[in-house]
């Protein structure tokens, strides 16, 4: 059982952000994440929000111990070339620590930035089936040609490679098939935030059936690619569901117990933010952090 946090990058760094990830490490959390947007929902669209890879960066030199990573990185404004450099550096620069969440991406804020119209489910599939795999390969590979549907490389090099061998791990976003099969060839973990769909209307109840339903169709992945399910961390990104685990410490003790059981490996929690949906009693989320994991063991 492990627990991580995320710590959005909202907050200039010497003005509060800085302190926010030391606090995440001095906390114990097992990994602090943040997510790779341009620009996020409301109400964050109009306020500050700074990149993930430089922010990750300078975590990286602050803290020394807790792993860091994006949940989750996209093609949406992303090109697997770029990107394969900035994380072998940014692998570097943490001696190791970093994890690679990466998903299809949505039809958010950012989906059209480049000037691009956005893109259908369909389309942002196709493309995360060429992106992932690729990525993999300009992450293992000291020199890459590829000549894809959407994204190509020309001998890109990218000597020494990461840190962590044969690469730094990817933690792939999915819930449909064609995700979850991307998980089961190239992930070491898997990431949900749970049924979209019943996030307003639905009941913890329900959330926890289909999160039960999405660990199956895992497994099945899993079997018909011919590796072993238990190989990949299961990562719960909550927020996303009608339960409400940062209400207390009681409840969320409840919640990840429940959740751990049907085969979670890693609760993420977002770090509070008034004001917004990720509002919550900061000393809660401090104790969350720091005593949560004795009790449910």
């Amino acid at each position: 059982m492990r627990l991580s946090t995320v710590i959005l990058p909202t907050t200039r760094w010497h003005d509060g952000g800085r302190e926010a990830w030391l606090g995440a490490e001095q906390l114990g959390f097992h990994a602090a994440y943040t997510y790779d947007h341009l620009s996020w929902r409301v109400p964050f669209r109009d306020g500050p929000w700074f990149g993930a890879i430089p922010t990750l960066t300078a975590a990286a030199a602050a803290t020394g111990r807790m792993r860091l990573g994006t949940l989750v990185t996209s093609p949406n404004f992303r090109h697997p070339v770029t990107l394969a450099k900035e994380l072998i550096s940014l692998d570097d620069i943490s001696g190791g620590r970093i994890t690679l969440g990466v998903g299809a991406g949505g039809n958010g804020f950012d989906a059209t930035a480049l000037g691009h119209e956005a893109w259908t489910p369909r389309e942002r599939a196709d493309r995360f089936a060429e992106f992932v795999p690729l990525l993999d390969r300009l992450l293992t590979e000291e020199s890459v040609t590829h000549r894809g549907a959407f994204y190509s490389a020309d001998g890109a090099r990218n000597v020494p490679g990461c840190v962590q061998r044969p690469r730094l791990p990817f933690a792939v976003a999915a819930t449909g098939p064609r995700g979850m099969r991307l998980a089961a060839r190239h992930g070491q973990a898997w990431v949900t935030t749970g049924d979209p769909k019943l996030y307003e209307t639905g009941t913890p109840e329900e959330s926890y059936e289909a999160l039960r339903g999405q660990l199956e169709r895992l497994d099945k992945a899993c079997a018909e690619a011919g590796r072993d399910s238990g190989e990949l961390d299961r990562v719960l990104l909550t927020g996303f569901t009608p339960d409400r685990p940062l209400e207390s410490f009681d409840a969320f003790v409840d919640f990840a117990g429940r959740h751990f059981a049907l085969g979670f490996t890693e609760i993420v929690i977002h770090r509070p933010i008034a004001d917004t949906m990720f509002a919550a009693d900061r000393a809660v989320w401090e104790r969350i952090a720091t005593e949560a994991l004795a009790q449910l063991r």
